[in-house]
């Protein structure tokens, strides 16, 4: 594969940044956000996926009959990773979570409904998969979808469901055959969010985001509102697992927190002597810049494995993303291990603290790394579908 961009590639990544340069605002970008995933809903934030939409680059892989225009994924590669260096919004849910499943899976008149307001930013989604008892293993969980005249009755509760507290439709998987073998008998349904019986609680985590518990007390879905054929969600739910772990873990932050790391390096002093002269120290900065290359190249191998597996109708590549994903969650964690090291007593100092080294953010990334390594699967999920998908081997839980 080649890890250089085309001409054409280089020119839209120009185009990219100016317009993000264009639409430079802090109410949309924070490049001290650790998580691109948590974004802070504003009027600001929906104006610039609006106007992202109108230059069409919402959807640039999809079939140009739902409004897309059958790019390659090495273009929605590059705006995502730039709008993740700016620490802005990125367009990982609606339009490939939601939009792709729809576009491969989804009823004629979900596609109508959706499609067309997911390319112009005109809703926001939440995803519930995660419940008490069925974390990792999504699988497990135990909302209860029960048959009725014309729809369904939800009943239970997800948690840790990003965004449930500003979006206004829900992606949620439920459990509609209880006698079915557990990765069996899982249902996908699209869900409003001011719906009368659903319950939103918000949850801050020690990354200083917000999450949410969401209950469900007898909410009626009805029929045209099921995701594709009934039983078969979890399918559905692990080829977009696939996605997220790809979309929703870019490099862009992983490299900014490695040249905050080597630019403290070149300028801080030990006991006198600066930082940069001792060999130790310079071993380790290059171990990590050299493992940043790798994590990219993975990146790139990911987007190469999809764009080979959609023009020659192949498998989506699960295992590379899952590799992807393994690897640069865990780096991310050796990679805030090293900025607390080398930075020293300071690096306990939050963002906004004039005193605090690399300008705050060893002590925030070292808090959110951690949950990186959890989301959208934890590593040890990602060690299975590598070994069982790649290997084949059994499981080892």
């Amino acid at each position: 594969m080649d890890f250089d961009f085309s001409p054409d590639q280089q020119t839209f990544a120009v185009q990219v940044e100016a317009f993000l340069d264009a639409n430079d605002d802090p109410d949309v970008f924070d490049p001290t956000r650790e998580n691109m995933a948590q974004i802070v809903d504003t009027p600001k934030r929906r104006a610039l996926m609006r106007k992202l939409g109108e230059q069409g680059w919402l959807g640039m892989t999809w079939p140009k009959e739902y409004g897309g225009k059958e790019g390659e994924g090495i273009y929605e590669y590059i705006l995502n990773e730039a709008l993740a260096a700016r620490g802005g919004p990125q367009i990982g849910k609606g339009v490939g979570i939601i939009g792709k499943t729809l576009i491969a899976h989804g009823s004629e008149f979900l596609k109508e409904e959706f499609l067309p307001k997911i390319l112009a930013n005109e809703v926001e989604f939440a995803v519930g998969y995660s419940e008490p008892e069925a974390g990792s293993d999504a699988a497990a969980m135990k909302l209860k979808a029960t048959e009725t005249d014309g729809g369904w009755i939800l009943n239970g509760q997800k948690t840790w469901t990003t965004s449930a507290h500003f979006a206004e439709w829900y992606w949620v998987g439920a459990r509609t055959d209880p006698d079915a073998p557990k990765h069996f008998g899982i249902t996908l349904f699209l869900v409003p969010m001011d719906h009368p019986g659903i319950t939103v609680q918000g949850i801050m985590t020690m990354g200083d985001e917000r999450t949410n518990d969401v209950f469900f007390d007898d909410v009626f879905v009805p029929d045209e509102y099921v995701v594709g054929e009934l039983n078969h969600g979890f399918r559905y739910i692990s080829q977009a697992l696939d996605l997220e772990r790809f979309t929703m873990f870019t490099f862009s932050p992983v490299k900014q927190r490695l040249d905050l790391l080597v630019d403290h390096v070149r300028t801080a002093t030990r006991d006198g002597e600066p930082l940069k002269d001792d060999p130790k120290v310079r071993a380790r900065i290059a171990r990590l810049a050299t493992t940043a290359e790798v994590a990219r190249g993975m990146g790139l191998r990911v987007v190469d494995a999809s764009m080979r597996a959609e023009s020659d109708g192949g498998n989506p590549p699960t295992m590379e993303a899952s590799e992807y994903k393994l690897f640069t969650t865990e780096f991310s964690k050796r990679l805030a291990d090293a900025s607390m090291d080398l930075g020293g007593p300071g690096t306990q100092l939050r963002v906004g603290t004039e005193e605090a080294p690399m300008a705050g953010r060893a002590e925030s990334t070292y808090r959110y790394t951690v949950l990186d390594t959890i989301g959208g699967g934890t590593s040890e999920v990602q060690k299975n579908i590598i070994t069982r998908r790649g290997l084949g081997l059994p499981k080892n839980f």
